[in-house]
């Protein structure tokens, strides 16, 4: 009995099933015909030629025009017979040159008019687009009357995903025959399904896809097939929400008038409805018996950490620590600073200055000297820290909680799943922690639906009215020089105001690995030299100080600790010159400008992400793109993308868009079982909302799935992949 997992070699023969492994790691059958085309041909439509580049790998339907042969120059050693065929496109001017060498054999079986489909690597030889050995294989020219030649001319040609050694009509030839064996394989999506949608079957989607005979057939596969893709993945997410709840967690019920209340007396602002709205959220979800796994989602300066550390003192208020881990030192001393400004006396209880009815906040890193880190340890032991910020030091076999009831995850997708489990396995008993994950990068909410569907999503999308707003410009550094020098003379005149500024390099030493060089009268991209640049031309006299990853924690800390203090004092800094290492989390109320050198080589997500540094104060915020990108290229365009919105989920949307999805969970771009290839998570926005509705109602009404083995079998199978281990680690 043939199944999914059935191996290929009884069908195929080993050479065959050996070539596609090599090039494919195809050795089922599931992944041969999960193998889907790229496009089709026509047979009565032969390719256009005019977007064919060199160095690309082409398969093209085209006609024979004319062959030739000749003898080439032997340079010394034997003669070469060469034999040249032109083949030509659907506008009956472009042409391609076939080339074989020593094969005068080609001229009896390439002849003037017949048509093929020929495969290889585009190159030029003087001016002239050419093929060298390409791999064909021709079209039937004798057909028998009117009906067949026109059937013929409008019948489908697959074109698959293909290598030198395995052309398309190889992969094609292979899949025809395992598609001729698999009429009965069983179907992930129910009858009640598929008529409720409006879906054909898998077997009728399969021989859409490999085998159609028009347009409409292949449209009607790709939708079942789309389809199918949404609704296997949301219900293995919410077959994943359901063995989460089905585990025991202690409930935490904070006192009505404990350190929540507290805080909310002594903030410097008023809470906007969002933030109280999503602190309910947290807290009915942390009252219950089962284990809480909260994404929170903000714009940059919504308030996500006010939401995490509200939630932290209500796990104190109901008698059990919450710890908080960052992906890094500068991010975790951050956070820690914060808390400890937030709380004041609150948060230093044991201490002169302390507050009895607070608790101790202690911060652990790797970098702490030995009397501090035990000094740390035993009040986490203990119980008397009720907060624990730190990094990965937190999840150290040495590290014990008294009673650890939440774990909040700070930009979670830094951190491996094994990584949060050493964390969450730090609770007493069998329980597990409530958990709360935070990410400052804004996601698309079909993006949260696919890759985050098994979590419960909150999202901040008010900005407190402390907030200002930033302005963002481009400066093109080599067309309009002059706006670069006012860049650097508004960096002076904020400084005199009593501001500090940001300049954010891609790299800490200008040696490139791409190699490219800056343009003449372009500033230096890398912090080291940017910094020399600097002090002897358009900031010299101003106090610059450095931050990059190659710096002790130490040096780290004295950097922020100085630029935190500002102009007006001795000891502060004007100026930072920076990595990305202040991407996330820096909060310095001064700072007023960010200038990021080189713009056009960061990401959009990491651009807004930078511009939210500044402007976290009173006054404004001015962010300034620096770049030599050529005005109206695609980079350039980006840019002014970034500039034109404020809005993370707008610019989300665009970078998404801009990276054309890639695999939104992460498994390779070889067609195999594992990616989403007809699912668009941007563009299928409804088709995944009713999906994800459907997978919740059966697995509802069916948990155990006893009803629907074919799809518990799929479920398995995605579980098992790549793709199941990516949604793990998200």
């Amino acid at each position: 009995m043939v199944d999914f997992d059935s191996d290929l070699r009884p069908l195929l023969g080993d050479r065959t099933v050996k070539a596609l492994a090599a090039a494919f790691d195809i050795r089922t059958v599931e992944e041969a015909l999960r193998h889907y085309p790229r496009r089709y041909f026509q047979r009565g439509q032969l390719t256009d030629f005019g977007g064919l580049s060199v160095g690309e790998d082409v398969t093209v339907l085209a006609e024979i025009r004319r062959v030739s042969s000749r003898k080439g120059s032997a340079r010394g050693r034997k003669p070469v017979h060469l034999t040249e065929v032109t083949i030509g496109d659907s506008t009956g001017r472009g042409t391609l040159l076939a080339t074989f060498f020593n094969q005068i054999w080609r001229e009896q079986e390439l002849k003037v008019g017949a048509r093929g489909l020929f495969a290889g690597k585009v190159n030029s030889f003087r001016g002239t687009l050419q093929l060298v050995h390409p791999d064909y294989t021709l079209l039937p020219r004798t057909l028998i009357d009117a009906d067949e030649v026109t059937e013929f001319v409008s019948e489908l040609i697959p074109v698959y995903p293909a290598t030198s050694k395995m052309p398309s009509w190889r992969v094609a030839a292979a899949i025809e025959l395992v598609l001729a064996a698999v009429d009965d394989l069983p179907d992930p999506l129910s009858p009640d399904i598929r008529r409720e949608f409006g879906l054909v079957d898998f077997a009728e989607a399969m021989r859409g896809i490999h085998a159609p005979r028009d347009q409409g057939q292949v449209a009607a596969a790709q939708h079942r097939l789309r389809w199918e893709e949404a609704f296997v993945l949301q219900a293995e997410l919410m077959r994943r929400r359901a063995a989460r709840r089905a585990t025991s967690a202690v409930p935490r019920t904070p006192t009505s008038a404990g350190l929540v209340a507290a805080l909310d007396r002594h903030l410097p602002f008023e809470l906007t409805a969002g933030q109280v709205a999503v602190s309910e959220e947290i807290a009915t979800d942390m009252a219950r018996t089962h284990p809480m796994l909260r994404l929170l989602q903000g714009d940059v300066g919504s308030g996500k950490t006010v939401v995490a550390l509200r939630s932290m003192l209500a796990t104190v208020d109901a008698g059990a620590q919450a710890a908080l881990l960052a992906p890094t030192e500068v991010l975790a001393a951050q956070h820690y600073a914060t808390v400890l400004d937030l709380l004041g006396p609150l948060a230093r209880r044991g201490q002169i200055m302390g507050d009895d009815r607070g608790t101790a906040v202690v911060l652990l890193t790797g970098s702490m000297g030995a009397r501090d880190r035990r000094q740390a340890l035993v009040q986490v032991a203990s119980g008397e820290a009720g907060i624990v910020i730190g990094t990965h030091a937190l999840m150290s076999h040495t590290v014990d909680f008294a009673d650890l009831g939440l774990v909040v995850v700070d930009e979670q997708h830094r951190f491996g799943v094994e990584q949060r489990a050493a964390l969450q396995a730090k609770a007493d008993g069998d329980s597990h922690p409530h958990t709360l994950v935070m990410t400052a990068t804004p996601i698309p909410r079909t993006i949260a639906m696919t890759v985050f569907g098994d979590l419960d999503v909150s999202t901040l999308i008010e900005r407190p009215a402390s907030r200002s707003a930033t302005m963002t410009h481009v400066v093109p550094a080599v067309a309009r020089p002059d706006f670069l020098a006012r860049a650097w003379q508004r960096c002076r005149e904020e400084v005199g105001a009593g501001h500090q500024v940001y300049i954010v390099c891609p790299r800490i030493t200008e040696e490139d690995p791409s190699g490219q060089t800056s343009p003449p009268g372009y500033p230096p991209t890398a912090v080291v030299d940017l910094v020399e640049y600097l002090q002897a031309g358009p900031l010299t006299g101003l106090r610059i100080a450095t931050m990059h990853g190659k710096l002790t924690p130490a040096e780290k800390e004295a950097a922020m600790r100085a630029f935190a203090l500002g102009p007006q004092d001795p000891d502060g800094v004007d100026v930072l010159v920076s990595t990305t290492v202040i991407e996330v989390g820096v909060d310095v109320p001064g700072a007023t400008v960010m200038i990021i050198i080189d713009a056009d080589r960061f990401g959009v997500s990491s651009l807004h992400q930078l511009r939210g540094r500044v402007g976290r104060g009173s006054a404004g915020g001015l962010c300034l793109l620096v770049t030599s990108a050529s005005p109206g290229s695609a980079a350039e365009k980006r840019l002014r993308a970034v500039a034109a919105t404020d809005d993370g989920f707008e610019l989300s949307e665009i970078d998404l868009r801009n990276r054309r999805e890639g695999d939104v969970l992460g498994a390779s771009q070889s067609g195999r079982v594992n990616s989403l290839r007809f699912l668009s998570v941007l563009d299928d926005g409804d088709l995944i909302e009713h999906a994800r509705a459907a997978a919740e109602a059966l697995l509802e009404a069916d948990p155990e799935l006893l009803d629907h083995p074919e799809l518990a079998a799929a479920l398995d199978r995605l579980a098992a992949s790549e793709a199941g281990d990516y949604l793990e680690k998200t």
